[in-house]
């Protein structure tokens, strides 16, 4: 619980983290390529998605946006809605995911909207992906 000093009432603080520390990330080689070799492929017209369960209690997320995108500005942006997209909707995965999510060069261009529209595409789609 958090007391507010100016109020003095108390907030729930929420069940689920909402901030996106290093242990929320893939950001090691061998992890990249043992999803592009191992995951499932799921994609839309502007990412693609490598997933694969992980054993540990949280979803991970690793993000590759190449040059071939666009410049340093284009990419950032790319990554920066990524990243908050993932933080504030990671609820909606009932399993622990590792997720390797690749941009494609049609994502740069769009708007703000557009891409975070295309993002929930993507992370609805895995989040509703059955295992066999």
């Amino acid at each position: 619980m958090v007391q507010l000093h100016s109020v003095g009432q108390e907030l729930k603080v929420s069940r689920f983290r909402k901030t996106f520390t290093k242990d929320d990330r893939l950001l090691k080689r061998s992890d990249f390529l043992h999803l592009s070799n191992r995951g499932k492929r799921i994609y839309n017209r502007k990412f693609i998605a490598y997933i694969c369960k992980n054993d540990l209690n949280h979803c991970r997320l690793g993000l590759t946006v190449t040059r071939k995108v666009g410049k340093a500005v284009k990419r950032n942006r790319i990554k920066r809605l990524a990243r908050e997209y993932f933080r504030q909707n990671r609820h909606i995965f009932r399993d622990h995911w590792d997720i390797s999510l690749i941009a494609k060069r049609e994502s740069v261009d769009i708007s703000n909207k557009a891409l975070l529209s295309d993002l929930e595409n993507i992370f609805v789609r895995i989040a509703s992906y059955k295992p066999d």
